[in-house]
């Protein structure tokens, strides 16, 4: 019922602005001029869309300190192009060096401690088999030695993890890539909570973009029927300035699930970045052909809106025009793509101020061909 009464109040409204809805007894209105009209043609083009994007490194990492210290050295400059493996960061490392020789001592002491036990061991051996002593003894003794032998795992552990820690005031490059701010400097106290800095490997880059469910459905529709596969392979990007990336990205993979609160989900696209040009966190635009068969172009002069609805005038045999809403599937430039009409369907070209629903005109017939190269379609035309 809501829509309905929605439906007669849009068409209130266009009656009220476009007085066609005459009485029967009213003369019929004859327009005193020539109107152009076009004949409507199906087409096959090829239309780019462009979509918001989030362009990433494909590798970004933030540095932290493993132990807390002082930073005793700061190695790499902002900005600095790093190697896999390069020292980054050094921290004091006085109270882990005796951490480490202190371990390292006692692990010399435990395999000696076990040394001893193995001997201990072995002579009681003898003993037992000469029958000088019980077999008791050389169950004790055994037992021994193997207390000797855990306390030297047990302190194994503790000198690696004494070396573990010790390697840690030296913070390192986790892959070749580039040094982003650094917040700390030589002197400060920093622990496990510290960002150092970043490291972003920009080789090359990832760029996300969202469409809405019923794009998802069509692109992957289109990639899994094998249609698209040339136009994901060639995927343009549009730099903030305006001008188009030089190189061409390849569509990857697409997210798990849709956003809860947008409906959305994000494609991913890979593009090569060989210069550096691209850092990570740059915006721009990823750009595609959508491939559309069978659709009209309708001419935005030829269209006119009232709220949310899009009209054009229709022109019928009996030479009178009538109102049609219509529902673009995209609007580019100075033309609106649908497939809400018949082939063959007549509309006003031009002029539509000047006409009325239901009004009898003198048509000019526009080739469509003229019409497209008007409105430059030439270049989407295949």
């Amino acid at each position: 019922m809501k829509n309905f009464l929605h439906k007669v109040a849009i068409w209130s409204c266009v009656a009220g602005l476009l007085p066609a809805c005459q009485s029967s007894g009213e003369k019929q209105v004859k327009s005193k001029e020539t109107i152009p009209v076009t004949v409507l043609q199906p087409t096959t083009i090829d239309l780019p869309r462009s979509y918001v994007a989030d362009i990433q490194a494909i590798q970004f990492v933030e540095i932290k300190a493993r132990v807390e210290g002082f930073i005793q050295q700061v190695l790499v400059d902002e900005g600095q192009l790093v190697k896999k493996g390069q020292p980054m960061f050094r921290l004091n490392s006085e109270n882990y060096m005796e951490v480490l020789k202190a371990a390292e001592a006692n692990y010399k002491q435990t395999q000696a401690q076990l040394e001893m036990a193995n001997y201990e061991t072995e002579r009681v051996q003898r003993l037992v088999d000469k029958q000088i002593i019980s077999s008791i003894r050389l169950d004790q003794v055994r037992r021994e030695r193997e207390v000797a032998r855990m306390k030297v795992e047990q302190a194994r552990a503790e000198m690696q993890r004494a070396q573990m820690e010790y390697s840690y005031t030296t913070i390192t490059a986790p892959f070749t890539g580039y040094v982003d701010r650094i917040p700390y400097k030589v002197g400060s106290l920093v622990n496990p909570e510290s960002l150092l800095t970043t490291v972003s490997d920009i080789s090359e880059i990832f760029a996300y973009y969202k469409v809405n469910e019923s794009e998802y459905l069509r692109l992957k529709r289109a990639q899994l029927s094998g249609e698209n596969l040339q136009q994901l392979d060639n995927v343009e990007l549009i730099l903030p300035d305006g001008s188009v990336y030089s190189h061409k990205g390849k569509q990857e993979t697409v997210e798990g699930d849709f956003e809860r609160g947008t409906g959305s989900i994000a494609f991913r696209v890979r593009f090569p970045n060989p210069d550096g040009l691209l850092k990570h966190g740059v915006t721009g635009k990823v750009r595609m052909m959508t491939h559309m068969e069978d659709v009209y172009m309708i001419p935005q002069k030829s269209t006119f809106e009232i709220q949310d609805f899009t009209y054009v005038y229709l022109f019928n045999e009996e030479g009178k025009v009538e109102v049609r809403s219509f529902n673009p599937i995209e609007r580019f430039q100075n033309y609106y793509v649908t497939q809400d009409f018949p082939a063959g369907t007549t509309i006003v070209y031009e002029g539509v101020q000047l006409v009325k629903d239901g009004m009898q005109i003198k048509a000019d017939t526009i080739p469509f061909e003229d019409v497209r190269k008007e409105l430059k379609l030439n270049m989407l035309q295949r």
